[in-house]
């Protein structure tokens, strides 16, 4: 939809004040009405002022989700068009809090380009948490994307010594951005969590059309294939396969521990589900095995490394359909 909407410093400070930050709909009204999905889908995007309760198992990084015990004021409240696939993990980051850890984002508000961002995780005892088990070589996995979803950024933020934590990031434009955090925490028995909270940078806004599907991405010289399907409630392998100039790539570089790096987040609510590669080798293919929480649209964001330098493909995908 292409209706420019103007994002002021007064919304953000309502949503700081309310302990959430906001979802920015595309259509005409006042900021604070329930945002509507970006791409016309039935489901109006969460913000991340629930809590959710806790969840009872976290494979491949899919965070089982429970219907939230209340609703932050301006929040959609239900998942309609979003029905869970039976037996199956919900996505992670739509909560702000979870099992009793918060996110909280010091910086509701920032400008367009080069900023930094400042963030902590608040535990169970409402104090900073400044102790994390590595995961993928990293304690604290910092996702920025925007809720048209055509803007990714995965960022790597520096813990200071009080468990604080600075990241730079450089975002295009004025919009309405979701800021995830995946951690464990490194307790007895901790799962890992991710949580999600509502970003916004003032200005005129105008939603970008969702990217067509297409089983191909061209990135910076390269091109990476999708094979595979993303289906509800089933795993499937998607298996990712990265050339240069019409010739495979067969030496991709380690990055976060593994050959590839893939996120998805689905059209709407931006939930999240954070898998990653299975064995093999430095390419050019790489795989994962993954298991949509809904039928819906999602994108896909394949991190890879080459030559010393990350490149990100992404792809939008239909589950169900």
């Amino acid at each position: 939809m292409n209706t420019g909407v103007k994002i002021t410093a007064f919304a953000a400070a309502l949503a700081a004040t309310f302990g959430t930050a906001y979802g920015v709909g595309v259509g005409v009204g006042p900021i604070g009405e329930p945002a509507k999905p970006e791409h016309g889908g039935n489901h109006a995007p969460k913000t991340g002022g629930e809590e959710k309760k806790p969840a009872s198992g976290h494979e491949g990084h899919q965070a089982a989700e429970k219907p939230a015990a209340s609703t932050a004021p301006g929040a959609a409240a239900g998942h309609e068009g979003h029905e869970q696939a039976a037996n199956t993990p919900a996505a992670g980051g739509l909560t702000v809090s979870e099992d009793g850890y918060t996110l909280t984002l010091g910086t509701p508000t920032t400008k367009s380009g080069k900023s930094t961002l400042k963030f902590s995780i608040k535990g169970p005892d409402g104090k900073t948490v400044s102790a994390f088990t590595k995961e993928h070589d990293k304690e604290l996995h910092f996702i920025v994307a925007s809720r048209d979803l055509t803007v990714y950024k995965h960022l790597h933020p520096e813990k200071a010594a009080d468990g604080s934590w600075t990241a730079e990031a450089d975002l295009p434009a004025a919009g309405a951005y979701k800021a995830f955090a995946d951690f464990k925490p490194a307790v007895a028995g901790a799962k890992n969590i991710t949580l999600g909270t509502d970003l916004s940078v003032p200005g005129t806004y105008t939603a970008k059309p969702m990217p067509p599907v297409s089983p191909t991405a061209d990135v910076d010289g390269y091109q990476v294939r999708l094979g595979g399907t993303l289906d509800p409630g089933k795993a499937g392998e998607l298996k990712l396969t990265v050339s240069k100039k019409g010739k495979p790539v067969t030496n991709l570089e380690p990055y976060l521990g593994a050959y590839g790096h893939l996120v998805a987040l689905r059209d709407g609510d931006l939930a999240y589900l954070h898998v990653h590669p299975n064995e093999g080798g430095p390419g050019p293919d790489v795989s994962f095995t993954a298991t949509a929480p809904s039928a819906g649209t999602y994108r896909l964001f394949l991190d890879f490394q080459h030559e010393g330098k990350v490149r990100t493909a992404a792809f939008t995908v239909r589950a169900g359909s």
